[in-house]
Protein backbone atom coordinates (compact mmCIF):
# COMPACT_ATOMS: atom_id res chain seq x y z
CA UNK A 1 0.00 0.00 0.00
CA UNK A 2 1.27 3.41 -0.93
CA UNK A 3 0.74 6.38 1.40
CA UNK A 4 -0.16 8.51 -1.65
CA UNK A 5 -3.27 6.36 -2.14
CA UNK A 6 -4.61 7.68 1.17
CA UNK A 7 -3.92 11.25 0.00
CA UNK A 8 -5.79 10.62 -3.27
CA UNK A 9 -8.98 9.15 -1.78
CA UNK A 10 -10.38 11.37 0.96
CA UNK A 11 -13.60 9.56 1.92
CA UNK A 12 -16.50 7.54 0.52
CA UNK A 13 -19.66 9.41 -0.38
CA UNK A 14 -22.66 7.82 1.34
CA UNK A 15 -25.81 9.34 -0.09
CA UNK A 16 -29.04 7.95 -1.46
CA UNK A 17 -27.81 8.46 -5.01
CA UNK A 18 -24.49 6.72 -4.27
CA UNK A 19 -26.34 3.79 -2.70
CA UNK A 20 -28.42 3.32 -5.84
CA UNK A 21 -25.24 3.49 -7.94
CA UNK A 22 -23.71 0.67 -5.88
CA UNK A 23 -26.35 -1.66 -7.33
CA UNK A 24 -24.76 -1.03 -10.75
CA UNK A 25 -21.23 -1.89 -9.50
CA UNK A 26 -20.33 1.78 -8.96
CA UNK A 27 -18.73 3.36 -5.88
CA UNK A 28 -18.50 7.12 -5.21
CA UNK A 29 -15.51 8.68 -3.43
CA UNK A 30 -14.56 12.20 -2.46
CA UNK A 31 -11.03 12.63 -3.84
CA UNK A 32 -8.26 15.22 -3.79
CA UNK A 33 -8.99 18.16 -6.10
CA UNK A 34 -5.67 17.58 -7.94
CA UNK A 35 -6.14 13.81 -8.39
CA UNK A 36 -6.21 12.48 -11.96
CA UNK A 37 -8.24 9.53 -13.24
CA UNK A 38 -5.19 7.18 -13.47
CA UNK A 39 -4.19 8.12 -9.90
CA UNK A 40 -7.72 7.43 -8.64
CA UNK A 41 -7.81 4.08 -10.46
CA UNK A 42 -4.43 3.06 -8.99
CA UNK A 43 -5.49 4.14 -5.49
CA UNK A 44 -8.77 2.18 -5.54
CA UNK A 45 -7.07 -0.93 -6.96
CA UNK A 46 -4.23 -0.67 -4.44
CA UNK A 47 -6.32 0.00 -1.34
CA UNK A 48 -9.27 -2.31 -1.95
CA UNK A 49 -7.73 -5.03 -4.17
CA UNK A 50 -10.38 -4.80 -6.91
CA UNK A 51 -10.28 -4.29 -10.69
CA UNK A 52 -11.56 -0.92 -11.94
CA UNK A 53 -13.34 -0.66 -15.28
CA UNK A 54 -13.79 3.13 -15.48
CA UNK A 55 -13.42 6.35 -13.49
CA UNK A 56 -15.64 9.40 -14.00
CA UNK A 57 -14.91 12.62 -12.11
CA UNK A 58 -16.75 15.84 -11.38
CA UNK A 59 -15.99 18.98 -9.40
CA UNK A 60 -18.78 20.19 -7.13
CA UNK A 61 -18.43 23.95 -6.82
CA UNK A 62 -18.66 25.31 -3.28
CA UNK A 63 -21.95 26.81 -2.23
CA UNK A 64 -22.45 30.15 -0.49
CA UNK A 65 -24.12 29.52 2.86
CA UNK A 66 -25.28 31.70 5.73
CA UNK A 67 -24.62 30.84 9.38
CA UNK A 68 -26.07 33.14 12.06
CA UNK A 69 -26.30 35.93 9.49
CA UNK A 70 -22.63 35.66 8.49
CA UNK A 71 -21.99 34.82 4.86
CA UNK A 72 -19.61 31.93 4.29
CA UNK A 73 -18.51 29.70 1.45
CA UNK A 74 -18.08 25.94 1.29
CA UNK A 75 -14.97 24.71 -0.51
CA UNK A 76 -15.01 23.06 -3.93
CA UNK A 77 -14.48 19.31 -3.91
CA UNK A 78 -13.96 16.58 -6.45
CA UNK A 79 -16.00 13.37 -6.62
CA UNK A 80 -15.06 10.21 -8.47
CA UNK A 81 -17.58 7.62 -9.63
CA UNK A 82 -15.60 4.38 -9.92
CA UNK A 83 -17.11 1.57 -12.00
CA UNK A 84 -15.88 -1.86 -10.94
CA UNK A 85 -15.46 -4.96 -13.13
CA UNK A 86 -18.22 -7.58 -12.91
CA UNK A 87 -17.99 -9.70 -9.77
CA UNK A 88 -16.00 -7.07 -7.82
CA UNK A 89 -17.42 -5.16 -4.85
CA UNK A 90 -16.36 -2.70 -2.15
CA UNK A 91 -18.13 -2.33 1.20
CA UNK A 92 -17.66 1.38 2.01
CA UNK A 93 -19.48 1.16 5.34
CA UNK A 94 -16.46 -0.59 6.88
CA UNK A 95 -13.32 1.50 7.27
CA UNK A 96 -9.87 0.78 5.95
Amino acid sequence: MNINHYDTIVSPVITEKATFASEENKVVFKVAITATKPQIKAAVEGLFGVKVKAVNTLIRKGKTKRFRGILGRQTDFKKAVVTLEDGQSIDVTTGL
